[in-house]
């Protein structure tokens, strides 16, 4: 079978003029980046807001393995099913991040027949929107050490400012370093360090936000860091969000493209999963419901991850309610999870899929907690055997949740139509969706709510430093924020060598920091970084260029 690139590569793309005249998206509210993607306006956002809603169709899976679960490429395919179903149907993603693509998991743009193209702009730059989020951020920071270095009228505490650096690259050189070294024209020295763009607060708040001015007032509320006497310091104190705003206007119009077969696409904004809230744009979202009778979305990660942000953040703010989850499922997963290595996983192994289903088990019964119809995908891959996926039929049986097979990589939309025609099922059944707890609890039994009931922990212990802090994060007033923990996405504990669903597990939190303006508070759990390292061998060295300027490697 020919890589991910050359089917995208082969494929012949409709002018995205026709493909947004198929929503209803006119030629005067389309600013086109070339024949195949476009921008749609702000306005005709707002234009469309009192249209009847579509129904939202969430994409999970279970915990994510290096044997690769195929999510994004589900969410893909699914939505070329039901649009050969008859069905109106948009696709909603998150924009890939230079990072992964240059690291370990190389293109994110789905797979095989289910893919959004063109691949190679989607992968690499895109319209620039994580560029915008890179500067904007960035400005931010350079107008905070100014501030200090001008005379520190507001009395920022030099040791205090929490406000790092981004880039979108994997560099764990610069997870920890000084800066402002060289004398005094050179900056005041302190530490510092950088995350990746895509765990800025400003792509969750890109994510998150409604309108321009929403935005504006959004990056006004972020704190820079505290004085000396320990009251916070915002982006708003300084003037900076303005500015950051006029940097970030046109990253806030969603990106129209296409998938192999032509179903209109969103892709628009890409917080990580497992150190942010993992979800694309609330206005892409609401956007395609009012266009679609039918939007596939995503959501990073495991369901204990993306899923469980999606439903306990995105959907609570944005007023989204579910109609259905599709949970995917791999033999090779569930395999891992039992226990077998990735160099024998094409080796069949009922048993050893036996005892990897209670990780799927335990992403069925969190999903049902919020009340939304389920169903599981199951991914194929040639090695699956028919002895192996009868463990997982019956095991979904038993559970009481449809599965359907999904061949989407090999056979694109068709792949998908069992799985498409159950969950069109499971849509009419309706749901009742409802967020997993009440946003009066304090931020430890938030904590603690999402660290037994969806992780299966029996206890959360916390570092001297962190109950300090949640009592100081409460005291100036964002106790009601709901939180975003930031854990390993392979394991339901924060400890990655335990896969399967560990039980009685006590989870660590060893650090927190409210975002003000993107409107949750973030709790760092085990040693999950915020800024990733490039692997021994990284994607970036199987990617070229020939001479005519086709890109090969790209995943």
């Amino acid at each position: 079978m020919l890589s991910d690139i050359e089917i995208a590569q082969r494929a012949e793309l409709k002018p995205i003029c026709e493909i947004a005249e198929k929503i209803g998206i006119p030629p005067e509210d389309l600013e086109n980046y070339g024949q195949y993607k476009a921008k749609i306006s702000l306005k005709f956002a707002k234009a469309v807001e009192d249209r009847q809603e579509g129904r939202l169709i969430l994409v999970t899976a279970v915990s994510p393995t290096p044997a690769g679960e195929g999510k994004t490429t589900t969410t893909v395919g699914l939505g070329q099913a039901l649009t050969q179903l008859d069905k109106k149907v948009m696709i909603c993603l998150r924009e890939p991040s230079l990072g992964p693509c240059m690291g370990i998991k190389g293109g994110a743009a789905g797979g095989g027949y289910s893919q959004v193209v063109p691949m190679e702009d989607i992968n690499l730059h895109f319209t620039g929107d994580l560029h915008a989020i890179t500067a904007a951020h960035n400005l931010l920071a350079a107008m905070t050490d100014n501030h200090i270095q001008q005379g520190n009228e507001l009395q920022i505490d030099p040791r205090r400012v929490v406000w790092n650096r981004v880039m979108d690259m994997n560099d764990r050189a610069l997870r920890h370093i000084v800066i402002g070294l060289g004398g005094h024209a050179d900056g005041v020295p302190r530490e510092g360090s950088f995350d990746i763009t895509v765990a800025s607060e400003i792509m969750a708040i890109l994510c998150l936000a409604s309108s321009v001015k929403d935005m504006k007032e959004r990056f006004a509320r972020i704190i820079i860091g505290y004085t000396y006497d320990n009251q916070p310091i915002r982006a708003g104190d300084i003037h900076a969000e303005g500015a950051m705003t006029a940097l970030m206007k046109d990253a806030l119009k969603p990106n129209l493209v296409q998938t192999l077969e032509h179903v209109p696409a969103f892709i628009h904004g890409g917080p990580f999963a497992n150190i942010a809230h993992g979800c694309n744009s609330v206005i892409a979202t609401k956007t395609a419901l009012h266009l679609a009778e039918y939007v596939v979305t995503e959501a990073g990660f495991g369901a204990d991850l993306g899923a469980e942000k999606f439903l306990d953040i995105k959907c609570r703010f944005a007023g989204l309610h579910p109609a259905a989850v599709v949970l995917v499922a791999t033999v090779r997963a569930l395999k891992m999870n039992g226990g077998k290595a990735k160099n024998e996983l094409t080796e069949s192994d009922p048993d050893a899929v036996r005892r990897g289903l209670p990780n799927l088990l335990r992403h069925i019964s969190n999903v049902k907690k919020y009340g939304v119809s389920l169903v599981v995908a199951l991914n194929l891959f040639p090695s699956d055997t028919e002895e192996e996926k009868k463990v997982i039929y019956e095991a979904c049986e038993s559970a009481g949740v449809q599965v359907a097979d999904s061949d989407v990589f090999a056979c694109g939309g068709k792949g998908a139509l069992e799985l498409g025609r159950k969950v069109l099922t499971a849509v009419e059944r309706g749901s009742d969706y409802k967020p997993l707890y009440n946003l009066d609890l304090t931020l430890k039994q938030k904590i603690e709510t999402i660290a037994k009931e969806i992780y299966g922990a029996a206890d959360v212990q916390y570092d001297s430093n962190v109950e300090k802090e949640l009592k100081h994060i409460e005291e100036m007033g964002y106790g009601r924020m709901p939180v975003c923990i930031a854990k390993t996405p392979v394991s339901f504990s924060d400890d990655p060598s335990k896969l399967g669903a560990p039980e009685g597990f006590t989870l660590h939190v060893r650090d927190c920091r409210v975002a003000a303006g993107a409107g949750f508070v973030v709790i760092l759990t085990g040693k999950v970084m915020t800024m990733p390292g490039l692997p021994k061998h990284p994607a970036a060295e199987r990617i070229d260029v020939d001479d005519e300027g086709h890109i090969t490697g790209l995943f």
